[in-house]
């Protein structure tokens, strides 16, 4: 198996990422006040032109420390106990509360409360902590100085210490940013679709226009998901659409449970909880558009069916929207992941949110899911013109254990317009019709006339669903007989290609 999503990504003029000489050595001595955002952007963006990622780790201290002070002062420090390796592979077995763990948790704040109150006499040992964390090596703290970021990078107790709410915005613009494809929107009816956009099946649903390019439809008769759960990890879920609660089992869909969960923690200020508690309901829309996609009921208001129609659903609403650039989010993600991790009744993980900038607590939050077998699927990224052709497969779909997914057009050859392609794309969906641009239809935020949407997004959602009918068949089957299952039931297979992976799933045959 190789290596969110939609998101926004941020607009940069390509002379301000290459007209510069501004390198990670000329960054790494220790100034009295911080980088420019823009010598910081630059610097990201330019990683991500020659590597196709960006990580903090490979930038010096006087960076990190940087963008932390330019952010929220939240750094987030993956730990360990100084005789241990490398934990990614075990990360899944490790118990935090055990003696050792604990050790080096406590070390590492004995670090940082020793800086921190050099410039901070006043400060209390229990100020430090932002969030609370039950299950992954990694403490999020308040920081300030310089010469803390220098103690724990250079130390054997930690893995990674880095800015958690950094959003790198472009120097052309520091307010600027271009808007997902398909991000936050208004979710509404679409009023003009016509025959060519849906297909009318019993009691009176409607298929989407897409799904012929995969065999849904046919793959129905050996399977519609009945048994199957899975997570969907966006921005939560309408409790205003009554098909995903009330009217969820309706028709031909029965018998089935949906979950709303939140992870997204409070926004905080200085420390403090300064906003209300969240609540389970999108406030976004793209979490009910990418739960529509997947398991809306086929059902009798005439609504859209989604593809596992007959599959159960958690819904966690970890973010607040789509782009990953907020401390809060990557703590909510992160949590999300080790919920769903835990569930034994899961298989199956969707989410289609992300950043071009990678976040180590996420990574962790990632491979502890993965480690506890779900099969994971990620989208490759959704953005505008020419952003989308160079900035690649986002983070944390670039990562081996997420299935990277993105979208193509009806004529079989192009990506969509908005969605990002490489290397590490694992499927595409065709979601965009090349005459036109109409994207698939999914749940509006309330009514039974369904809306559009768009972008890798919407396909990493189906991609999931798919997975979810071969588990309801084949339900003792492993993450890893699913996916090749998958794998060999794709368009480019035995071969791959070198921007869609292994093209689209033939979902009929696949159930064969």
């Amino acid at each position: 198996m190789r290596k969110f999503t939609a998101l926004a990504v941020m607009a940069i003029t390509l002379c301000a990422c290459t007209g510069e000489n501004t390198t990670n050595e000329a960054l790494s001595t220790n100034p009295s006040t911080p980088i420019s955002r823009s010598e910081l952007d630059q610097t990201i963006f330019k990683t991500l032109q020659n590597s196709g990622k960006f990580e903090w780790s490979s930038v010096s201290n006087a960076m990190v420390w940087s963008a932390l002070t330019q952010s929220d002062n939240v750094l987030s420090v993956g730990y360990k106990p100084e005789n241990e390796g490398d934990i990614n592979s075990k990360i899944h077995l490790i118990d935090i509360n055990a003696t050792e763990w604990k050790n080096a948790r406590e070390k590492v704040l004995d670090i940082v409360f020793e800086e921190e109150s050099k410039t901070n006499p006043s400060l209390k040992r229990s100020e430090l902590q932002v969030f609370e964390e039950s299950t992954l090596p990694v403490i999020d703290l308040k920081v300030s100085n310089l010469s803390t970021i220098e103690r724990l990078r250079s130390s054997k107790l930690v893995r990674y210490a880095e800015p958690m709410g950094y959003e790198a915005k472009g120097s052309s613009n520091a307010n600027s940013k271009v808007n997902s494809d398909s991000g936050c929107d208004s979710n509404t009816p679409e009023t003009g679709l016509s025959g060519a956009d849906y297909t009318i099946i019993s009691p009176n649903a409607k298929a989407s226009w897409n799904y012929a390019y995969h065999n849904v439809t046919q793959a129905w008769a050996k399977s519609t998901g009945t048994g199957a759960k899975m997570v969907i990890i966006d921005t939560g879920s309408s409790d205003s659409q009554e098909n995903l609660g009330s009217a969820f089992n309706q028709g031909s869909s029965s018998g089935r449970t949906v979950e709303k969960l939140v992870t997204l923690p409070r926004k905080t200020f200085l420390g403090f909880n300064t906003g209300p508690v969240e609540t389970p309901n999108d406030g976004c829309g793209h979490g009910t558009s990418m739960q529509g996609a997947a398991v809306a009921p086929r059902g009798t208001d005439g609504n859209t069916a989604g593809i596992a129609y007959n599959a159960n659903l958690i819904s966690i609403r970890a973010a607040a929207d789509v782009f990953l650039n907020e401390s809060r989010e990557n703590k909510g993600v992160a949590d999300a992941f080790t919920l769903a991790g835990n569930r034994t009744d899961v298989r199956v993980i969707s989410m289609s949110m992300g950043n071009i900038i990678s976040s180590g607590q996420v990574a962790d939050a990632v491979r502890y899911a993965y480690g506890k077998g779900k099969l994971i699927f990620c989208a490759a990224g959704t953005s505008f013109g020419w952003t989308a052709g160079w900035a690649g497969v986002i983070f944390p779909a670039n990562m081996t254990e997420a299935v990277a997914v993105t979208g193509i057009k009806d004529n079989l050859t192009q990506r969509c317009d908005a969605c990002h392609e490489g290397s590490d794309v694992d499927f595409v969906v065709v979601m965009e019709k090349a005459s036109g641009g109409r994207k698939p239809l999914s749940l509006a935020m309330s009514g039974d006339t369904p809306s559009t949407v768009g972008g890798s997004s919407v396909a990493t959602a189906s991609t999931a669903a798919m997975a979810s009918l071969i588990f309801s068949k084949y339900p003792s089957w492993t993450r890893d007989q699913v996916f090749d299952r998958m794998k060999q039931n794709a368009s480019y297979y035995p071969s791959r290609n070198g921007n869609f992976g292994w093209g689209r799933v033939n979902i009929d045959n696949a159930l064969n």
